[in-house]
């Protein structure tokens, strides 16, 4: 069970990656964020130290839900192919219901490293999403189902067509509902990594 407390500074990350994605890391102010709380800014100190610190913590939050979605899919006695599908149905879902979620890892995480260097250099922020991609791969490649190869394109493929998506939507030029694109960008993923003998 999550503590009260706990249950408050989950609130503020949510609040934060809404405006944080909405008006850009350097535009967000934690007075911003404290009115959109209802709390007074010296209060918001007692859950965050500063800006910065938010903004890591708002990262590993949001990359923490896939990465529990993603381990959850990892799990399941289904074939490689159908994690493909499963994983990308729950990332283009997520896309739909909390896009700040992702607008903020596009938008902030990518845009302003600087921010997150001390603490979050490479992918120490990411690494529980960042390990479940890799078990994905591994274990499809150990079956047989993927193909080897190197990660850093494996995982970059899969996040650029996720990722492209995300920003598409996010930018209100699709002209239909993400998730009718769900399967055909599944395929497209998936025959990027397939074995073929």
């Amino acid at each position: 069970m999550v503590s009260a407390k706990e249950e408050k500074k989950n609130n503020i990350i949510e609040n934060s990656l809404k405006l944080f994605s909405k008006n850009g890391f350097y535009n967000t102010t934690i007075p911003d964020i404290a009115k959109a709380m209802k709390m007074s800014v010296g209060n918001m100190y007692n859950y965050f130290k500063s800006k910065e610190e938010l903004a890591k913590y708002a990262i590993k939050y949001s990359t923490n839900v896939l990465a529990i979605e993603l381990r959850e899919i990892n799990q399941m006695d289904i074939s490689s192919k159908d994690k493909i599908f499963e994983f990308t149905r729950k990332y283009l879902e997520n896309v739909k219901k909390s896009p700040e979620v992702i607008e903020y890892f596009l938008r902030v995480y990518l845009s302003n490293r600087e921010v997150f260097g001390d603490g979050c250099e490479g992918f120490l922020c990411v690494s529980d999403f960042v390990t479940e991609v890799m078990i994905l791969l591994d274990e499809g490649a150990a079956k047989k189902e993927f193909r080897q190869q190197n990660f850093f394109p494996a995982f970059g493929m899969i996040m650029g067509a996720l990722g492209g998506f995300a920003f598409l939507t996010g930018e209100k030029v699709l002209d239909k509902d993400i998730m009718d694109y769900a399967d055909e960008v599944a395929e497209n993923i998936y025959r990027a990594l397939k074995y073929e003998e």
